[in-house]
């Protein structure tokens, strides 16, 4: 948070992500939950907004609330897909993908009903494979092209905060414009 009197910075309002490579036991408890509680906490944020509120920017500049929505759907199903692909292979070199170019897309323009469900599915499936996974599954990597390798556990880091991430967009812009 910031010191009263300090512009607080809208890309980034809960800071930015923690990338550890090695998570305790505890930390990996944390972050699982975390990502579990994603969706409900996604469906709340844009609960009883209207047509008009979802398409407007969390701040100038930025993607509709909409669009928000669907990109979690999109990077959540890439960050799963990673998981599998680490775990059933030797370093992946995983495929990055053009967000903005992707938000862009007609997909992102439908009911957001569609991306609350299929994150909904999606992390019921991402919870059970992260509860079944070895403390040493957590250290299989992946190969980013422009990150490097990266373990399980920093992916882990880096979505369990993505979610709390865009899910506080929508709170803060639900926050500063009083739709309460």
């Amino acid at each position: 948070m910031a010191n009263e009197g300090t512009a607080v910075d809208l890309r980034f309002p809960i800071g930015k992500a923690d990338r550890k490579p090695v998570l305790t036991p505890e930390e990996r408890r944390v972050r699982i939950e975390q990502i579990a509680e994603t969706p409900g906490r996604l469906s709340v944020a844009v609960a009883g907004l209207s047509a008009a509120q979802l398409d407007t920017p969390y701040r100038e500049g930025g993607w509709t609330v909409r669009q928000v929505v669907h990109h979690l759907a999109d990077s959540h199903m890439n960050s799963f897909v990673r998981f599998k692909l680490a775990l059933t292979e030797k370093e992946p070199t995983i495929k990055p993908y053009e967000q903005d170019l992707w938000a862009g897309l007609a997909d992102s323009a439908l009911p957001i009903e569609i991306s609350l469900s299929l994150l909904t599915a999606l992390h019921q499936r991402w919870v059970v494979l992260l509860h079944n996974m070895k403390p040493a599954d957590f250290a299989r990597t992946l190969r980013h092209p422009e990150q490097g390798l990266v373990t399980l556990d920093q992916n882990l880091c880096i979505y369990a905060w993505h979610g709390r991430h865009h899910v506080a967009h929508v709170t803060a812009l639900r926050e500063r414009k009083g739709w309460n």
